[in-house]
């Protein structure tokens, strides 16, 4: 497979060039970067040299189309759309990082993320990419919405008590804390080293973009309008998502009623781990995978379940996920290119 990266110098960016080079069924056939057009690679990330020392090109979509089969989009929300078209869909298989076609309304998209969608038609044949749950689909998909680093936390926790109506689906409450390279690579004052250094703070409360995108999946899982609340944080770590998720239970289940539903929707998964009893996910645990890891706690006292969920939110949160998408899109197997073992410290 050849493959083009569209803003490979952002943190998602690097990690695709990262996973795709070392990929034994995919080439790297060209990388672009509106910021570092011209400069190559290796002087914008020097854990290249010597390794990938490509020039990043312009991005010219038409022209560079006819050289790949899959073009990845790392870019912010509201450029991809405006990249996409009809034309350059049957060129090319196309995975999109950003957040332009994971809702499947227009409106949503427009209230959530405070502009118009510029290609409102194709949100309909747009498959939303979370592996596990979606994969049918993603075989046959030309466009693949790779899902967002909060929501395949919040989702992947939280499905199976959904999709069999164990939980109220209205009591759904979301404590989930990132760190800060998930605010991107551009410098901004909210993520100097001297703002987020010893210390932790919640931002975007009740008004987070990826709300909508849980929501909306966690809506398809049980059949019913769900809305919840989702509250981040922004924690001093380079990089791991720790999502917990407190619902109210229908009835009284042991936990062996509840880890049983679990294996039944993951114990066939590469990514997905479901932890033994009392033992609960740390983001170390998940850094520099594609791992999902998630433990359950029953409360009796108050008949809540609380679903701790962990990931690395630039492989199994961004591009790792993405490369899965692409060995499913090509019938390879999942874990192809993925397989590193977590780094610890």
């Amino acid at each position: 497979m050849k493959v083009g990266i569209v803003g490979a110098t952002g943190y998602a960016g690097q990690e695709l060039v990262r996973l795709i080079i070392q990929h034994p069924k995919a080439e790297l056939a060209w990388i672009t970067s509106n910021t570092y057009k011209g400069k190559d690679y290796h002087r914008c990330y020097g854990n290249y040299t010597k390794i990938y020392e490509a020039t990043c090109l312009e991005q010219d979509l038409e022209k560079l189309c006819q050289e790949v089969d899959v073009i990845f989009l790392a870019t912010p929300h509201g450029l991809s759309s405006s990249l996409i078209n009809k034309d350059l869909l049957d060129t090319v298989k196309i995975i999109d990082l950003s957040a332009d076609f994971r809702l499947k309304d227009k409106e949503d998209y427009k209230n959530w993320y405070n502009q118009e969608h510029t290609n409102p038609s194709l949100l309909k044949d747009a498959v939303y990419g979370l592996c596990e749950l979606n994969r049918e689909q993603v075989k046959k998909a030309q466009l693949i919405a790779n899902p967002g680093c909060y929501p395949t936390a919040s989702i992947l926790g939280v499905y199976p008590l959904l999709k069999e109506q164990l939980i109220d689906h209205q009591s759904i409450l979301i404590d989930a804390k990132s760190g800060v390279s998930g605010a991107g690579r551009a410098p901004r004052l909210g993520t100097h080293y001297n703002e987020v250094n010893e210390s932790t703070k919640a931002y975007g409360i009740g008004t987070h973009r990826h709300t909508a995108e849980i929501e909306e999946q966690y809506s398809y899982a049980c059949d019913e309008k769900t809305i919840i609340n989702f509250t981040p944080h922004l924690v001093p770590m380079h990089r791991g998502i720790l999502a917990t998720a407190y619902a109210t239970l229908k009835e009284n289940y042991s936990y062996d009623d509840i880890k049983a539903i679990y294996n039944q929707y993951y114990s066939q998964e590469k990514f997905v781990r479901v932890l033994d009893k009392d033992y609960f996910p740390e983001t170390r645990w998940v850094k520099g995978s594609n791992y999902c890891d998630i433990g359950f706690k029953i409360d009796e006292r108050t008949n809540r379940i609380v679903v701790v969920s962990a990931i690395d939110n630039l492989i199994k949160g961004a591009a790792g996920q993405a490369v899965q998408n692409l060995n499913i899109l090509y019938d390879l197997e999942e874990d192809l290119g993925l397989e590193q073992i977590p780094v610890f410290m």
